[in-house]
């Protein structure tokens, strides 16, 4: 194609994705169209021959649109995801258009620079060590990778094993302390660094999924282990964090690494109303956040951030006869586990650019006086019942059964809401007990959305 004929096609396809976010406030949020019926538009046999660009776009667009589910709108509030502020998603095309390979500040100065600025802004914003290294990742799953990566090496390393030359196997083994809650990206991080779910001991925790203090302090005296302890800011069901101040403090006098969760917590820093949740966190080795969530970045963003540089690169950097490798800049793959990859931190720029602190402060403030509302509101219905919250931008309510039969109603009550498309609330156990499951991300939520939300699951109720 000429590139004429390139600027033509985005300029198209600009229009098409200005069309599509228009349908995010007015249309219906869930998907529209059935497994059958997306296979059939889109399979069949390799084609022999290629189509006009034009024609390829325009037919993804037509063929996939009943299978999108609109997440990025102001009325989904199911799993922890946000949208995408407009500069952030304007940044991503450019992303695209430049098409940088983020490896090393030799493939792009501009990529490695800014992600420079953003780990200070980050790292200013979220309140933790100004000496901390960042890692920008594709989310909080390679993000707990990355940072428990440093810590199995930092650790072993102090048991004079260097796990980076020899290995796992004959290493002195590591226990990992949870509060028996934790993600499930953190049994896959242990599963992937080779330290296996059995290593994972649960030490117990409130009704709200905090960890309790006394079973950690048991659980780390009971033995001489190079241990990890992860604590969460912000529980996935319940949005509680844990006491930061005495786990930190517990577990620095026994030697231990404490990470620290927090895929949407950590952002409660940016708000004077919310950031004593956070009290102490600054005391932990490591910390995960997501860009995609509250930051309302384009997937797939995600941070890595670790107290302890050196152990960070130690896990993660490379060196090759090949590469050109920069002694004073920032070469990327020394702290990501990625190669070739994105420059996701131009989005990541835009985004902070575009709200500034204050920004950031109103859309966390924002979030949560929604959650407030719709679980106050909601779990006031007849026949609803607020099991946890509001916390921050999380709740949990349930719909009990006249038979006794809550688990079943639940389900059914959400099944319809997210059938019925005005809205779209998840499903979750939490205690052995179903529950509708509320949080409340998105810069495009209005007061508007809340009350569609809330009177469709009143419509909702009514009908089971």
């Amino acid at each position: 194609m000429a590139d004429a004929d390139v600027r033509s096609l985005l300029h198209h396809t600009a229009e098409l994705a200005g069309a599509y976010l228009t349908t995010l406030d007015r249309g219906p949020v869930g998907h529209q169209s059935s497994r059958d019926e997306l296979r059939e538009a889109l399979a069949g046999p390799v084609p022999e021959e290629g189509a006009e660009p034009v024609r390829v776009v325009e037919e993804l667009v037509r063929d996939v649109s009943g299978g999108l589910l609109n997440s990025a709108g102001g009325r989904f509030f199911g799993w922890a995801i946000g949208g995408t502020v407009p500069a952030a998603l304007a940044a991503d095309w450019l992303t695209s258009a430049w098409d940088q390979n983020a490896a090393l500040y030799a493939c792009s100065p501009a990529a490695a620079v800014v992600e420079e600025v953003c780990g200070a802004w980050l790292l200013e914003l979220l309140g933790l060590p100004a000496g901390a290294s960042v890692a920008f990742v594709t989310g909080t799953q390679l993000a707990h990778v990355t940072a428990l990566a440093a810590a199995r090496g930092k650790l072993l390393r102090e048991r004079g094993w260097d796990v980076e030359r020899q290995g796992l196997s004959g290493a002195p083994p590591i226990r990992v302390l949870t509060a028996g809650h934790q993600h499930g990206s953190i049994d896959r991080a242990v599963r992937v660094l080779g330290l296996g779910t059995e290593s994972i001991r649960a030490v117990g925790a409130d009704a709200r999924g905090r960890i309790d203090l006394a079973g950690l302090e048991r659980e780390l005296r009971s033995g001489d282990v190079p241990t990890i302890v992860c604590l969460q800011a912000g529980n996935l069901d319940t949005g509680e964090f844990d006491p930061f101040e005495p786990a930190c403090l517990l577990a620095r006098e026994h030697g231990a690494w404490v990470h620290v969760d927090g895929a949407f917590g950590l952002w409660a820093a940016v708000s004077p109303q919310h950031r004593e949740l956070l009290a102490g966190v600054a005391l932990a080795d490591s910390w995960t956040t997501d860009g995609h969530k509250w930051l309302n970045l384009p997937f797939d963003s995600g941070f890595a951030i670790i107290a302890h540089p050196a152990a960070h690169r130690a896990a993660m950097s490379f060196r090759a006869g090949y590469l050109i490798h920069a002694d004073e800049a920032r070469d990327q793959l020394d702290w990501n586990p990625e190669w070739s990859r994105r420059a996701r931190g131009f989005a990541c720029y835009a985004a902070i650019r575009s709200l500034g602190r204050q920004g950031l402060q109103d859309l966390v403030e924002r979030c949560c006086a929604h959650a407030e509302r719709l679980v106050t509101e909601i779990g006031a219905l007849p026949g609803a019942e607020i099991l946890s919250g509001p916390r921050l931008n999380q709740g949990l309510v349930r719909f009990r059964a006249a038979d006794g039969a809550h688990d079943h109603r639940t389900d059914a009550v959400i099944a319809r809401i997210q059938g019925e498309g005005t809205t779209w609330f998840g499903g979750t156990t939490w205690n052995g007990v179903r529950a509708m499951r509320v949080s409340v991300l998105n810069w495009r939520t209005t007061e508007r959305d809340v009350e569609r939300a809330i009177a469709a699951v009143r419509a909702a109720l009514s009908h089971h």
